[in-house]
């Protein structure tokens, strides 16, 4: 999709999402979203934005939230850690943000965090996994988040790769933050196996060859490639591994993070010769709570035109994370009565329960525990030959 297709497709998300009942006097609560919207992992920055403006279309046509609508401000870092701290010192001056949605990027979020406390600004992460986003060194802890973790995904990643019968894991991670987010996480679950990664390698955001790295994975004896990557590099790891010869092909299990592109498009030529599965959380397809995915759908397809059926829903972890936050952020909202952020930071650590599309939140977080989800929420997935999202169990299973 072009810049101009994107921002006409925000264009009429901003016009859905105000409201027709409230009083148009009454200044609108506005949501922040601070993602990638134009560059490698734009479809997942838009996957957010659509769950969004589903939850505030449901707020707003319900009366809205302290007698106010809300209205969904966007802003696009680019995946650029310098552009998204502007991002944030922008919208945390707009009075009436109340909060920021973060999208994709770990090292972008994690150089966002002492300008999100400094402005006492509520940060809710719906899509970035690196474990140091939330466990940071603030208190009060500003940061919130329903995706996954990677602390947990490295363990769920191991247990997959060890139930599929294979011990010798090469780990293939780009070099940032959320590589050695990963790094750690699988080093730490392999060790009560009395494991050790065969062995890792590492490359680089814009990297335009990684067959080295993989060649030496495989010298080292790996059976199967964990790997960590955003769509552009991922889909550099897909064609180095078709263009080998096919028994040199090792399987790959990755992280969630190539999917937040286009990147079944752009490599759907190889896909077919590479044994390829990815995390995942959530699926139309194979829901947690169908009736609740159901109505999610049905909004879904109502409000965005381009979905005939449940596979069009391109990145639906971004958008069913986002849908579950912005209910949370609302419910704190009306616990505080107020939209003063240390209040409803406050809010956020003490409410008791949600019913979100994801899960039952019990709560969702306490002033100890800002991750909502777990690896119970965790799942595996594939392409399908349209390049839907399947959740499947991986081979040997």
């Amino acid at each position: 999709m072009s810049l101009v297709a994107r921002l006409s497709c925000l264009l009429a998300l901003a016009i859905l999402t105000l409201p027709t009942t409230l009083n148009a006097a009454e200044p609108p609560i506005l949501i922040g979203l601070d993602a990638d919207m134009s560059s490698g992992a734009a479809k997942g920055g838009e996957a957010i934005s659509r769950g969004i403006a589903l939850a505030i279309k449901e707020v707003n046509d319900n009366g809205g939230v302290l007698g106010r609508s809300l209205k969904m401000v966007v802003r696009d870092h680019r995946g650029n850690p310098a552009r998204g701290i502007d991002n944030i010192t922008e919208l945390a001056a707009m009075k009436d943000v109340v909060a920021v949605f973060g999208g994709i990027h770990t090292p972008v979020a994690m150089r966002e965090l002492p300008v999100i406390h400094e402005n006492k600004m509520i940060f809710l992460v719906p899509w970035a996994a690196g474990t140091p986003i939330v466990d940071n060194e603030y208190d009060p802890n500003f940061v919130f988040r329903v995706s996954v973790r990677d602390q947990f995904a490295g363990g769920f990643l191991v247990e997959n790769a060890l139930k599929s019968g294979h011990k010798q894991l090469g780990l293939l991670f780009e070099k940032t933050g959320w590589g050695r987010s990963n790094e750690k996480a699988v080093k730490a679950a392999l060790l009560p196996h009395g494991l050790e990664p065969a062995a890792i390698e590492w490359f680089g955001w814009g990297a335009t060859d990684i067959s080295p790295q993989i060649k030496r994975l495989q010298k080292a004896g790996a059976e199967i490639i964990i790997l960590v990557a955003n769509p552009r590099e991922g889909g550099i790891v897909v064609a180095n591994i078709a263009a080998m010869p096919q028994d040199q092909r090792l399987p790959v299990l990755s992280h969630w993070g190539i999917t937040g592109g286009d990147f079944f498009k752009i490599n759907k030529d190889n896909l077919d010769s590479v044994d390829l599965s990815f995390l995942q959380t959530f699926s139309f397809f194979d829901p947690p709570f169908p009736k609740r995915a159901h109505h999610l759908w049905t909004h879904y397809k109502s409000m965005f035109t381009d979905a005939v059926d449940p596979g069009d829903a391109f990145s639906p972890v971004g958008t069913a994370h986002a849908y579950d936050l912005v209910h949370i952020l609302v419910a704190a909202i009306k616990k505080a009565g107020t939209v003063d952020r240390v209040l409803v930071q406050a809010a956020l650590e003490t409410l008791p329960s949600h019913s979100g599309v994801m899960r039952d939140y019990s709560p969702p977080f306490s002033k100890d525990r800002h991750d909502a989800l777990d690896a119970s929420n965790f799942r595996i997935g594939r392409y399908d030959s349209k390049g839907q999202i399947r959740i499947v169990k991986i081979a040997g299973q």
